[in-house]
């Protein structure tokens, strides 16, 4: 099955029992069982597994062409999951430009059980390749980056990773954070990398109303160890954040093709404004992994960023001018969101580290939700005046 046609069927059959095209939302903490050890269809209790969870999981294996799902309570939940896999003493490779929430993880919560992160120089391969060491046990990449919307050449970082071997005679494992592309756009499995991982808090759910994570793999031994690291850690999402969840999943298609038409429009409107210092855009010609991006994705989310003249007064004058663009948090959901990663997303990233990597205090990232573009180009213009 097409892309469309998986976002509504893959995991979503009928109820064997009433025929309900709406899976139904199983609101049970734990299951009655035939004697000892008899369990029903594989389930003992939620926390384990839950049939909603179960159908959200193969519909994200499919979307992403991956043989394993796991979704969890957030991304951040997903991200620990995953990071559960190193152990003291291993190197993580990081690109500079990253979510701010991954930033305070990897620096502020697993530093301290020895886990070193490392930022590569800059987002390419070849960073990535110049940053190993023999500590090496994972690469952790975002492309489209979060906020500057750079991109890194999935493949070819996979490829370079292939004849490396750390201090225990393994390759680093590369975990893609796909949740800016969407499986709409990028399927980073079929790219080389070992995990995709997804905030399904965005594009995913869609509508600004459920939090949730999941990570992907088409590996059995990862697949395990991450069931066990879920079981064991309890980040799981309630059977309503499943539903919620599998049913932003169906109409992910269509919203993302209306995300991409605003984008482009708002991103040509405001590299035309005289108020706009710089626009990040993968989808212009002239940005720098336009290329690549033309590779390895189907299209361009629906993120624009960009930099306004007149510094940080100027900024705040804009967030304050908006009247229709939303100033928040979060992304990729049916209403247009404007952030400013220096004190929203980013802030936990320290001062010095933001403006060396140009998330600057005059940076606002914007998401285009699916409204009609000449409504947020008007808001944009009023507010930039």
């Amino acid at each position: 099955m097409r892309f469309g046609t998986l976002a509504v069927h893959a995991g979503q059959d009928p109820d064997p029992h009433s025929g309900a095209v709406n899976i139904p939302v199983h609101f049970s903490s734990t299951f009655a069982q035939d004697g000892l050890g008899g369990l029903r269809q594989g389930y003992e209790y939620s926390r384990t597994g839950n049939p909603s969870r179960r159908a959200l999981e193969a519909t994200l294996a499919a979307l992403e062409g991956a043989a394993h799902g796991l979704a969890f309570s957030s991304g951040q939940a997903a991200s620990t999951a995953a990071l559960s896999l190193l152990a003291p003493g291993d190197q993580l490779i990081t690109l500079p430009d990253i979510y701010g929430g991954s930033y305070r993880l990897f620096h502020r919560v697993f530093e301290k059980y020895g886990i070193q992160t490392t930022a590569a120089q800059h987002s390419s391969a070849e960073a990535v390749a110049q940053a190993l060491s023999p500590d090496t046990a994972m690469v952790w990449v975002e492309s489209p980056s979060n906020p500057l919307l750079n991109i890194l050449d999935i493949a070819e970082t996979a490829e370079r990773l292939v004849g490396f071997r750390n201090r225990r005679g393994e390759r680093p494992l590369l975990v893609v954070d796909n949740t800016f592309a969407s499986p709409a756009l990028q399927n980073p499995l079929a790219l080389g990398a070992d995990i995709v991982a997804h905030s399904g808090t965005k594009y995913l759910g869609g509508h600004s109303d459920v939090v949730a994570g999941a990570l992907l793999t088409q590996r059995k031994d990862i697949w395990e160890k991450l069931k066990f690291y879920q079981n064991a850690a309890g980040g799981v999402p309630s059977p309503m954040d499943c539903y919620l969840l599998q049913r932003g999943i169906r109409t992910l298609p269509l919203r993302m093709k209306q995300h991409q038409a605003n984008a482009f429009a708002v991103a040509e409107f405001l590299r035309a404004s005289p108020k706009v210092e710089a626009v990040f855009f993968p989808g212009f010609a002239d940005h720098p992994g336009h290329a690549i991006a033309l590779r390895q994705m189907r299209g361009f989310p629906g993120m624009v960023s960009f930099r306004l003249a007149g510094g940080l007064a100027e900024t705040k004058r804009f967030f304050e001018r908006l009247r229709l663009i939303l100033p928040a948090e979060s992304l990729g959901g049916v209403e247009s969101l404007a952030c400013h990663p220096a004190t929203m997303t980013h802030a936990a990233i320290p001062p010095s580290e933001r403006q060396r990597v140009g998330i600057t205090e005059n940076l606002v990232r914007l998401s285009l939700g699916i409204e009609d573009h000449e409504d947020l180009a008007e808001d944009l213009q009023q507010a930039l005046l």
